[in-house]
């Protein structure tokens, strides 16, 4: 069912609000969503668990055990990679919602200043700030 203008207009001042609000959890939900399963995942992973599969039978024809071993070793693995999604790192993202350029080990790790709980509690702090 097709939206209104009316709904339509609202839901982009909400994502407009939302991205004003907290870009960097608007970038993760979006790039969430589009990360879904991937075509190419899936389509390899049904050929390799076809694949298993006939091993399997050819298998039971021919009456060698380890040969229907690997078939539903690689029938397994084959369902497994078509339904578990891609790996894919989040962007950092900057205030105004543009991702920032990725930076190396060494770089992260002179970036973090304090402790986890301190950082949490100028972070809370700062929320606080910009909302009053």
């Amino acid at each position: 069912m097709a939206l209104s203008e009316h709904e339509e207009a609202l839901l982009q001042q909400m994502e407009e609000a939302l991205y004003a609000e907290d870009p960097r959890f608007a970038s993760r939900i979006e790039k969430t969503k589009s990360r879904g399963l991937g075509r190419g995942r899936l389509v390899i992973g049904v050929v390799a668990a076809v694949i298993g599969l006939a091993l399997v039978v050819f298998s039971a024809m021919s009456s060698s055990i380890w040969l229907g071993a690997v078939g539903f070793a690689i029938m397994v693995a084959g369902i497994v990679y078509a339904i578990t999604p891609s790996k894919t790192k989040l962007a950092a993202v900057a205030s105004d919602g543009t991702p920032k350029p990725r930076q190396g080990k060494a770089k992260a790790a002179t970036a973090k200043q304090g402790t986890f709980m301190e950082r949490l509690e100028e972070r809370w702090e700062k929320r606080r700030r910009d909302q009053w």
